[in-house]
């Protein structure tokens, strides 16, 4: 595997990676600025997250042994080069043809890695060029710096050089992507603002995102309760580390169920995390008996039931959980309205939150 691969596929892991962690804030954020996410969209930010991650991964890896012996054979790293036109010298030190010559092929590298930034900038976040220029400016500046300070004093000594060149080239790449990318189209807040038909799509989104939103708060608990166990014993050996099913199950899944699918559509207006961020909420003000119905006959009745695998270390659940999703998503699809067997349960219907007597606008 060739350095350039490695560097790609961790780009592309992070990239995921950091797109399930930040999709229910991207999926809430994009409903209420343009009142909808798209494929087309969402794919973009896919691909920015990729792209910001592949900044780090070219820029700064691979890492190499950096000792007392590497520092005092590349004591020339400390020293920044502040000609950003240097790469001309060094062309004439390789006796090739230009297209095939390092050095030229290196800043057509820079130019073209930041044209992408200057493309995301403009059409995902809709900002202006010169917006799109000086964050490329400042990006490729806080890079060089990151090099420049050995991965800021984490390593004794700088392992890549401070180039303007670098910096300069940088820009440029985020120039081009910007001059050559049309602006995003505005959405008018009437129309972000209008209500919208209740989908199998937004269903089925709201879903999955409520689904990744307990797996995450789970995780975050489990690990800081792993943290504390960790740094108030005594005993420093990763034995300390050793799985609790039980904990596991309280604060990876009962706990955060409860306190996302049940308390927070109590205390607000019914819907759930995921429902708040398509937009959709229960028809009505939430009364208790309606929502512990919905709870225990949804998403909440599915995490309680994993908890329950993973506290008795049992796999029988395993075929219930799975036909208890498949279920789930037919239900979202056949139901009328949408509203899911958890909705059929518990004699809810499911609304549109903009739904403020204005007609829907025809699904896009």
């Amino acid at each position: 595997m060739s350095q350039w691969t490695g560097q790609t596929l961790l780009a592309l892991m992070g990239g995921f990676a950091l797109a399930f962690v930040l999709v229910l804030p991207f999926v809430a954020r994009s409903y209420r600025m343009r009142g909808r996410v798209g494929t087309g969209r969402a794919v973009m930010g896919l691909a920015f997250l990729v792209h910001a991650l592949a900044l780090v991964t070219y820029t700064l890896l691979p890492q190499p042994v950096v000792d007392a012996e590497f520092c005092a054979a590349n004591t020339a790293l400390a020293h920044p080069v502040w000609n950003p036109l240097e790469f001309l010298t060094d062309m004439r030190k390789f006796d090739t043809g230009p297209l095939s010559n390092p050095a030229l092929q290196q800043v057509v590298f820079n130019v073209v890695l930041f044209v992408p930034w200057g493309f995301f900038l403009r059409r995902l976040f809709g900002r202006g060029v010169g917006a799109a220029v000086a964050s490329g400016f400042l990006v490729s500046l806080f890079i060089e710096c990151t090099q420049l300070t050995g991965v800021w004093f984490l390593f004794q000594c700088p392992y890549r050089l401070f180039d303007t060149g670098d910096l300069l080239f940088n820009t440029l790449g985020a120039a081009v992507g910007a001059v050559l990318t049309r602006p995003a189209a505005s959405v008018a807040a009437a129309d972000a603002a209008a209500p919208r038909p209740v989908t199998t799509g937004r269903r089925v989104l709201g879903m999955v995102l409520d689904l990744i939103g307990v797996t995450l708060a789970g995780v975050a608990l489990v690990v800081l309760s792993r943290a504390v166990e960790y740094v108030l014993s005594d005993d420093r050996s990763l034995a300390v580390l050793d799985e609790h099913p039980l904990r596991d199950a309280v604060l990876g899944e009962w706990l955060p169920a409860v306190v996302l699918l049940l308390v927070v559509p109590l205390l607000g207006n019914g819907a759930t995390p995921g429902q708040r961020s398509v937009r959709l909420r229960p028809e009505g003000p939430p009364a208790l008996g309606r929502v512990l119905v919905r709870f225990l006959a949804g998403s909440g009745g599915y995490f309680l039931a994993s908890g329950l695998e993973t506290a008795t270390g049992s796999e029988g659940l395993r075929g219930l959980l799975s036909l208890w999703l498949f279920a789930s998503l037919v239900g979202a699809w056949r139901t009328k309205g949408h509203r899911g067997l958890s909705g059929v349960f518990a004699g809810l219907r499911v609304v549109d939150s903009r739904e403020v007597g204005r007609e829907p606008v025809a699904a896009r």
